[in-house]
């Protein structure tokens, strides 16, 4: 096929570097477009629920910032970040039981740019990431960025399985690749929404180290526990083999663009340069609001404000979930923002996709959390935005759309193809919908 015709004319095609063959459009990205429909009830994007956040906080922070700091907020700053709320970032993972020094601390524009910044250090193409199966979506898009291979490891109820962990590695050993890092999210993963025991994250570590493989701990949400705080951070009993990835984005606003990595020593030496070679400085201007939002507001209650908030709407959509799928099977996250549904064996959630926003309501299709095409049977639901209704009404028609595609398909099966054919469906978005 020639190569203008295969990519929509673009006429820069063949010279674009190699590595952008991994550069794809995320089916999380692509509903957002359903989510700002106010017609759809979307269960589809992780937004946190920032209008939770009482708006003089930030009004104060910013107004303060101004008047104290003036210029110095405006003007570029370190590319380690700022060393006030570098001091700020050890009370907060202090929480989770990390004890490290400031100098160890570097300042990104989100925890996902630090996932990038590690992955530009560490990968060549053909390298392979070991990571969850499912995994968080746009981790699998950095690392397919970078031309690495995603080798997944089987996941339960209580998180990433060590068996499945050896398993893996022996094979991949076997085969003579080269494994530069386990890629892991503990505490309210995401997608699954499901938690590592503390057993299996010092069984992890112990693999880890027998195997001489570095480990990725990302931990948006290790904070917004509903009943009981999770175990602590793999960060907190392992400083030279673990780096430990954190954000602002979900325990403050998105928007601020603010996360960190907190590195061994001579990780961080690299990290710091790369920040530096990628965009300079992290925003001076969205550090230091921050960091007058930590120095004066009640930070700590304003979590458990966030807490109380996703506790309901889990327990609006658990509710929902038994009440109109009562046959189906599904995660019970003690905190974070996410429920994984899985389906009989038989349905695609990403076909049946199109359907779902004909009747209003989104979500996320598992193979979207897969980089081999896995999680067909399977889909993410976030309760962290809609109101406790609106995700009980999402259930609702959530469960006309699945209960439709059964009956289709036991109708299929009773009368064979001649007599009925299921509808014909290439499981993409419809272009109203992007």
């Amino acid at each position: 096929m020639d190569k203008k015709q295969g990519n929509n004319l673009d006429p820069w095609y063949s010279h674009y570097a190699a590595r952008t063959a991994g550069l794809s459009a995320s089916e999380v990205r692509a509903l957002f477009a359903v989510a700002s429909r106010p017609e759809v009830v979307s269960l589809a994007g992780g937004m946190p629920f920032v209008s939770a956040l009482p708006q003089e906080l930030m009004l104060d922070a910013v107004e303060r910032t101004i008047r104290h700091q003036g210029a110095a907020a405006l003007q570029y700053g370190s590319g380690q970040g700022s060393p006030k709320l570098r001091e700020q970032i050890l009370d907060v993972m202090a929480l989770e039981g990390i004890r490290a020094s400031v100098d160890d601390v570097v300042v990104t524009t989100g925890s996902q740019h630090a996932l990038e910044l590690v992955s530009k250090l560490f990968l060549d193409p053909g390298d392979v990431v070991i990571a969850e199966g499912p995994s968080y979506v746009t981790a699998l898009v950095v690392f397919r960025s970078f031309q690495a291979d995603v080798a997944h490891v089987q996941m339960d109820e209580l998180g990433l399985v060590p068996q499945s962990l050896r398993e893996t590695i022996a094979s991949l050993r076997e085969q003579g690749r080269t494994i530069k890092f386990l890629y892991t999210i503990p505490s309210f993963q995401n997608p699954m929404g499901v938690t590592l025991s503390w057993e299996r994250r010092m069984e992890v570590l112990e693999i880890a180290r027998a195997n001489d493989i570095l480990v990725v701990e990302d931990n948006p949400y290790g904070l917004l526990y509903f009943d009981q705080a999770p175990p602590q951070a793999m960060r907190s009993v392992d400083d030279d083999g673990v780096i430990y990835l954190g954000t602002f984005s979900k325990t403050l606003a998105p928007g601020l663009r603010v996360g960190w990595a907190l590195a061994p020593h001579a990780i961080r030496e690299k990290l710091i340069l790369a920040n530096e070679a990628a965009i300079l400085s992290p925003s001076s201007f969205s550090q230091a609001v921050i960091s007058e939002y930590l120095s004066t507001a009640d930070w700590k209650a304003q979590i458990d404000t966030f807490r109380g908030v996703y506790r309901e709407r889990r327990d609006a959509m658990l509710s929902a979930l038994q009440e109109q799928l009562p046959t189906l099977s599904w995660t019970v996250p003690t905190g974070g923002f996410y429920v994984w549904l899985t389906l009989p064996s038989h349905l695609d959630s990403k076909a049946m996709l199109p359907r779902a926003v004909k009747e209003l309501v989104a979500y996320t299709p598992g193979t979207a959390f897969y980089g081999d095409g896995g999680g067909r049977n399977a889909m993410r639901l976030s309760f962290c935005y809609p109101a406790p209704d609106f995700i009980r009404e999402g259930i609702r028609r959530l469960a006309i759309v699945i209960t439709g595609e059964l009956s289709l398909l036991e109708q299929f099966a009773q009368t064979g193809p001649l007599a009925v054919r299921p509808p014909q469906r290439q499981g993409v978005l419809p272009p109203s919908v992007g």
